[in-house]
């Protein structure tokens, strides 16, 4: 059983139009780097980029969803625009030295970006999650299409037209990368490759069978014990990835488990290894079971030090995480850079409908959080498991190339979860011959593959000037 979820305050959250534009310009402004200094505003403050204000009494209520969204044409796509009061009038008018759009893209981007609609809502999975079928993504059929990307790309026309400079998405590296990837691995298992066939063995009655697995387990490496295989097959894109490793074995308070391998002196030296071929270590955020009792990192002797951090099933709690992220020391004066939990574990795409890393809003205190969020796009897992998709093996690239294709038109972060024990040769759904046609489709396409650390040092130099 769950525990309740913590409290909304009262009076509702009332989100003013000038944080609201605060918040979304930032993030325009990282999107579009250089952009040049225009004022966007709402009417009454003689903006050289008008906004339709039709968002404004929805965000002095705790409801969770706003009404439909009106599908419009923008430069070839169908797209959604919430508060979107007068869909007769063209999207966005050009007249001499100013600008106006239609639509409450401020609203919509807001209301998108800053996960209102999961922070409101009290719909939560077995896994005390916000579910894919509570989200507007899901009613309305966009998740794997980055909305809020598409917004921005509305309001660069409009500064275009009134600053007369052109405006471009940011490029990743000396090359001019269109876009990147940032690979991942949640270090779950180590140790238990080999409990599946000997149990299937033993059902089946194969005792010869069974007995050659048992001598296998006794004398060879397990099969999911394989960072460094993991590694080297991200290496030979040109590469590096981060590891998510779990740091306790404790299951939580409702017996979902947590690592099943200890930070062995043996281990701990491994992933000094990895460190030294430039792969990262983040931590992977063990579950507690009580949402009201915030793991601390603090409490575990980790071998490395670790700036990033991914929660364990995915868990996050918009009521909560933000705050566990900002206060969770995982050394002396030290806290979390990034988060990369953000994501649908039903579905690929784009949870806060951006294919960018943002802040997240604390509803709190009305402000974005100062650690990165690098939304999470795929998981292995979602692409077959009985709870999930269950895509065949030929259907997974075909699924994906579309939603990639939208990243790389945005410049965005391609991020993709593999887990280590998904590199076992005998898995045929989700296993290493698909990570491998995901990553030459990425490289072909002219990814720069990315650790979240250097994602971080990018996002962080520049949010700086723009915060």
């Amino acid at each position: 059983m769950l525990p309740p979820l913590p409290p909304l305050p009262a009076p509702p959250v009332a989100i003013s139009a000038e944080i609201r534009l605060a918040y979304v310009l930032r993030h325009f402004r990282l999107a579009y780097p250089g952009a040049p200094t225009v004022l966007v505003d709402y009417a009454g403050t003689q903006p050289q980029v008008e906004i339709a204000n039709s968002g404004a009494g929805f965000f002095a209520t705790n409801e969770p969803y706003p009404t439909a969204p009106n599908w419009r044409d923008w430069q070839g796509q169908q797209v959604p625009f919430f508060f979107d009061n007068a869909p007769e009038i063209p999207l966005l008018i050009l007249r001499e030295n100013k600008a106006f759009i239609s639509a409450d893209i401020i609203s919509a981007a807001f209301y998108l970006l800053s996960g209102w609609q999961e922070y409101f809502s009290i719909e939560r999975d077995r896994h005390g999650r916000f579910p894919y079928k509570a989200s507007v993504q899901k009613h309305y059929g966009f998740v794997t299409l980055p909305v809020v990307n598409y917004y921005f790309d509305v309001l660069r026309m409009a500064v275009e037209h009134v600053s007369r400079q052109p405006l471009q998405p940011r490029s990743w590296d000396s090359q001019q990368a269109n876009f990147a990837a940032f690979i991942s691995h949640d270090v779950d298992n180590l140790c238990s490759a080999w409990k599946a066939p000997i149990k299937a063995a033993l059902q089946q009655r194969q005792f010869g069978r069974f007995g050659k697995l048992i001598w296998q387990h006794l004398t060879q490496p397990d099969a999911w014990d394989n960072l460094e295989e993991v590694a080297a097959a991200v290496a030979q894109y040109g590469g590096r990835s981060t590891f998510f490793i779990l740091p306790t074995r404790r299951k939580a308070l409702n017996g979902t488990p947590n690592a099943d391998y200890r930070l062995t002196r043996q281990r701990q030296r491994q992933l000094w290894r990895l460190e030294e071929q430039h792969f990262e270590m983040g931590v992977h955020m063990p579950l507690t079971g009580d949402k009201m009792t915030l793991p601390n990192v603090s409490a575990f002797d980790l071998p490395f030090h670790a700036i990033g951090c991914r929660f364990h099933y995915l868990n996050w709690e918009p009521r909560l995480t933000p705050i566990t992220i900002s206060v969770n020391p995982i050394a002396a004066a030290s806290k979390f850079q990034y988060d990369s939990t953000l994501s649908f574990a039903e579905h690929f795409g784009f949870r806060h409908s951006y294919c960018l890393p943002f802040y997240p809003f604390d509803f709190a205190v009305r402000r974005a959080v100062d650690f990165l969020e690098i939304p999470l796009n795929v998981m292995d897992a979602t692409l077959h498991h009985p709870n999930y998709l269950q895509l065949e093996p030929s259907e997974i690239l075909p699924a994906l190339a579309p939603m990639f294709a939208e990243i790389k038109r945005f410049g965005g972060v391609a991020s993709v979860l593999w887990h280590n024990q998904n590199f076992d040769p005998a898995n045929q759904q989700n296993g290493p011959r698909q990570f491998h046609e995901i990553m030459a489709h990425l490289q072909r396409e002219g990814a720069t593959f990315r650790t979240g650390r250097e994602i971080w040092q990018e996002f962080t130099a520049e949010s700086t000037q723009h915060s």
